[in-house]
């Protein structure tokens, strides 16, 4: 199980490798991508709080990158957070998450992008739930559900 060490040992020391490569031109990702999927992703923006999709949702299923199909999260580990955006304790798998140092904002946070196509996904904090204590801060617009229906 991941915990806040080893979060930081990936953003300093480098990340685990993913299982495939997905790159495209920013003109495919474009043509690919709807404008505000585009910014987040591609761009590292962020939604709204309390705007997404997927903040307050909590079907069953797998969550996964919007830009290239990579499994990231199972809906058995999203949880309330109160943050405004969807909320994870922990990717479905190791590898899924790429994860780096972001002094944006004159603040420092570690970003979390999509291992396979480094689309933007958001923020992980240290203030989520035990046992992990993770808080994977998911903006809605990066991300799909696949149910079980």
């Amino acid at each position: 199980m991941l915990n806040w060490k080893y979060i930081i040992y990936f953003a300093v020391n480098g990340n685990p490798i993913p299982d495939r490569r997905v790159e495209k031109s920013e003109e495919e990702w474009k043509a690919l991508l709807t404008p505000d999927q585009y910014r987040i992703t591609r761009l590292k923006g962020t939604e709204m709080a309390f705007s997404g999709a997927f903040c307050s949702s909590y079907d069953a299923g797998v969550y996964s990158c919007i830009c290239c199909n990579t499994e990231l999260f199972d809906s058995t580990i999203k949880y309330d957070s109160s943050s405004g955006w969807p909320s994870f304790t922990q990717p479905i798998k190791e590898n899924a998450i790429k994860y780096d140092k972001d002094t944006s904002h004159g603040m420092v946070r570690v970003e979390i992008m999509c291992n396979t196509c480094d689309a933007h996904l958001g923020h992980i904090f240290p203030d989520g739930p035990e046992p992990s204590g993770l808080r994977y801060c998911v903006n809605s617009e990066s991300i799909k559900i696949k149910t079980d229906e």
